[in-house]
């Protein structure tokens, strides 16, 4: 993509009513644009490392046997009748609206009687399970104040999978490698290391859920972390009894402030029993589906990454969630110049490269070198005057403060390999 086409522009201050780290430096950077709150579009980067964080979680959830699906965000007021979540009083949180023919609808809020509802079409037999359906979509919950940018909204962006499973073995056993997909996703768009396996509450449905709460002082969650063991226990479970039913001893965990970017939870036969969700075992048996739920923020993910990952320039993205791979900078005016970087431009892109190019004009040097730094791209590389005198094109890493100066064919070994 060239800059000058891109028709977002970064901003020196973000919104005075925004005071979350990652609203303001996304709202700067020309990622996001608030359009009240708790809402907010994302623009073509922004959309660009969405489409990114979405394809890595895609994977990990069809390596486990996920099929991904997509349910309507209208809902049914009977389907929800049937759980009695369809009444205010229980769940108050709905955005709601009538249809011109008559009838009430409501906007999805979450999606196990969805599912439920779905299934019930679908399963007889034990021959029938296990099933691990997923989707993305966009969920809506009308909060009464929503706060921390893209961390707590009134719509976002998310992964749901749920378990359809025949009993509490083959439940659990999903459950299991449920949690090293939840693991591999957090390494992977960059914040394993900060991240942890959290035990909460698990309700009605099981002893425990599991969160997965990474660290940042923008967290809306204290954990207490075994640091050597790398899990933690939640706010709401700490208690004598629950750490040493989980092996822990107090004086190891470090008590420590976290944001939830997934959990996984146990459902049992809650949303199975309403909509007499049943298969017939072996014997010709009826018996309730066991069911487990897998959650994870989209929005939410990537504003925790702009959190703990970003210094006092700007964003810093990891390679594989970076709304580009390299920042190809054109500075000056030479004729030459402008040659010679619209060439590396059209290299770099005929080879498949993901490429930002500024190649706008009239924009200072030193204004295209603080945009780089806050639109925080992995790689940022420089065609200039000194470099073509130089030989070559000079390469810098956002993590760097210095540059060196390499071949254009050097360039595109790096970004190919």
């Amino acid at each position: 993509m060239r800059q000058s086409k891109l028709f977002t522009k970064t901003r020196k201050e973000a919104p005075a009513d925004e005071t979350a780290k990652n609203a303001e430096l996304l709202i700067r950077g020309g990622f996001i644009h608030k359009e009240m709150a708790g809402v907010y579009s994302y623009l073509p980067l922004g959309l660009n490392v969405l489409k990114k964080i979405e394809n890595i979680i895609r994977k990990e959830m069809d390596a486990i046997g996920g099929i991904e699906m997509r349910t309507s965000v209208f809902q049914s007021k009977e389907v929800w009748e049937k759980t009695n979540r369809w009444d205010d009083a229980v769940v108050d949180n709905w955005f709601k609206t009538q249809l011109k023919n008559g009838g009430e609808v409501g906007l999805s809020f979450t999606n196990e009687e969805a599912y439920s509802n779905i299934l019930k079409q679908y399963v007889s037999s034990y021959k029938d399970l296990p099933l691990y359906p997923y989707d993305f979509k966009n969920i809506f919950r009308n909060e009464t104040r929503s706060k921390s940018g893209i961390l707590r909204g009134r719509e976002f962006y998310w992964k749901a999978l749920y378990s359809f499973s025949k009993d509490e073995i083959e439940h659990n056993e999903f459950y299991e490698k449920s949690k090293v997909a939840y693991k591999n996703i957090f390494e992977k768009v960059g914040i394993g290391h900060l991240t942890y396996m959290t035990f909460a509450s698990g309700g009605t449905f099981s002893k425990f859920s599991h969160e997965f709460q990474t660290l940042t002082g923008a967290g809306e969650d204290t954990i207490y972390v075994d640091e050597n063991k790398g899990i933690a226990v939640n706010k709401e479970v700490y208690t004598d009894e629950i750490i040493e039913s989980l092996g822990l001893k107090k004086d190891d965990l470090v008590e420590k402030r976290a944001i939830e970017v997934g959990n996984i939870f146990s459902l049992g036969t809650k949303f199975s029993a309403p909509f007499d969700l049943k298969y017939k075992n072996e014997k010709g048996e009826e018996k309730l589906v066991i069911m487990g739920c897998y959650g994870i923020g989209l929005g939410r993910l990537m504003g925790t990454v702009v959190e703990t990952l970003s210094d006092d320039k700007g964003i810093i993205w990891p390679e594989s969630i970076a709304p580009f791979t390299v920042h190809l900078l054109l500075l000056g005016d030479d004729a030459k110049v402008q040659e010679e970087a619209n060439k590396v431009y059209e290299n770099l892109v005929n080879a498949g490269v993901d490429v930002l190019f500024d190649d706008r004009a009239d924009v200072s040097a030193g204004e295209k070198f603080s945009d780089a730094d806050l639109i925080g791209i992995p790689y940022r590389a420089v065609v200039s005057a000194r470099s073509l005198k130089e030989n070559g094109i000079e390469l810098k890493k956002r993590t760097e403060e210095k540059g060196q100066i390499i071949t254009e064919n050097e360039l595109l070994k790096l970004l190919t390999k």
